[in-house]
């Protein structure tokens, strides 16, 4: 059976989807998840045909050797296992392959056909997102080292922001460093798409509002839409900026950078690794962890001041992208934490009362897709995200 592959990569983990085409239809039938591939790896397998979570029907782990980390080759390691995989186990074959990938610059507002000259470009952004880029492109290598011939189609986080307007993506510096690509960009974005298309699936109207969505998890952002199009976003030059994330400072005063410098002799590793690795949830809850769960489990002092935070923050930014488009109608959680966490869903809406925006408390605590109260003035949702079918449907539109 033809079937679409879908591969979303970072620095130490893989998730890959494979999907097909029925009558127009795209379906999910499996999805893998590769943790720590800096050995031993955690593989995780997950049938998604009968039912829409999916059920685990493998795990193995891969040993640093078997993964051939020593000579950097864990991805093509990893990404044979997979394939091995589904060869011996399902009847599908890899016609197609579709990517994630975090920057598509001024170059793509739009989901291309992977090329030699897309590539080059695309190498060209690495500085604007060293942590992600490099291997976003060393997957779509692998795919052509192990799949060699087929189309793949690269999908951009940045792509759904093209529409932030000058006033909100510019920053306040010289136009010399704007021409040359220095603005906020936005991310998440593949995941912003697919909550609009559910809207619109929703109600064409709802669809068209006024809109916050807040994805929330270890990596956090949130997006203002208006009428289906991006106005503002809380990331901006890199995935870096806005919400305090899992191990990530979010948005922070330029200054501090400077007084690290000056006063601590901190170089840009240094700097860099505090603030991607060191910070967030993780450095307020004093070390203690870069997970949600955790930290309501913990329920320590720190903890609860790191979760506090994360709260304050999301209001916070709430007010800002409801002045961006005039207001707000509707609001949607998504992502980990979005869409199972009713605690911190639950003090989000009481920080943002003030919008009129009123939870009811039975909704919230099952998870339910419509969560707000009959007489609040703002809808709220928590709809679980789908990137990789996001990128399947612009996978299979590129490539009919």
């Amino acid at each position: 059976m033809n079937s679409i592959l879908i591969v979303n990569a970072s620095s130490s983990s893989l998730k890959c989807s494979v999907f097909d085409e029925f009558d127009g239809d795209i379906r999910q039938h499996f999805r893998v998840k590769v943790a720590n591939l800096s050995g031993p790896a955690r593989l995780e397998i997950y049938d998604h045909s009968e039912k829409v979570d999916g059920v685990l029907v493998d795990k193995m782990q891969l040993s640093a050797e078997e993964l051939d980390v020593a000579h950097s080759q864990a991805h093509y390691q990893a990404l044979s296992v997979v394939l091995n995989w589904l060869d011996r186990n399902t009847k599908f074959r890899i016609t197609q392959v579709g990517h994630r990938v975090v920057h598509g610059g001024d170059y793509y507002s739009e989901p291309v056909v992977i090329t030699d000259e897309v590539i080059e470009k695309l190498e060209t952004l690495i500085p604007l997102a060293p942590l992600h880029q490099p291997y976003n492109l060393k997957l779509i290598e692998v795919c052509r080292d192990v799949l060699p011939g087929l189309p793949q189609v690269a999908c951009f986080d940045t792509a759904f922001h093209s529409t932030i307007p000058d006033v909100a993506r510019n920053f306040a510096i010289p136009r010399a460093l704007t021409r040359e690509g220095v603005r906020r960009y936005g991310f998440h974005g593949l995941s912003y798409q697919y909550i609009h298309s559910k809207l619109s699936d929703l109600d064409s109207a709802i669809a068209a509002s006024r809109t916050v969505v807040a994805h929330l998890g270890a990596g956090a952002s949130m997006c203002a839409i208006d009428n289906g199009e991006s106005i503002a976003s809380t990331m901006g030059f890199t995935a870096l900026d806005g919400l305090p994330m899992g191990s990530r400072s979010g948005q922070i005063d330029p200054g501090v950078l400077l007084y690290l410098m000056r006063e601590h002799k901190m170089d840009v590793d240094a700097i860099e690794g505090l603030l991607y690795k060191k910070s967030g949830w993780l450095g307020v809850s004093g070390g203690l962890s870069s997970d949600m769960l955790t930290l309501h489990k913990e329920n320590t002092e720190q903890a609860r001041e790191a979760i506090d935070m994360f709260v304050y923050r999301i209001a916070r930014e709430t007010g800002s992208l409801a002045a961006s488009m005039g207001g707000v109608d509707t609001f949607v959680f998504t992502g980990g934490v979005g869409e199972n966490d009713a605690e911190i869903r639950a003090q989000v809406a009481h920080q943002n009362e003030w919008l009129g925006m009123k939870l009811d408390a039975t909704r919230n605590e099952a998870n339910e897709y419509l969560i707000s109260a009959d007489d609040s003035k703002v809808k709220v949702f928590a709809i679980p995200t789908n990137e990789e079918l996001m990128i399947a449907r612009h996978t299979c539109r590129l490539l009919r």
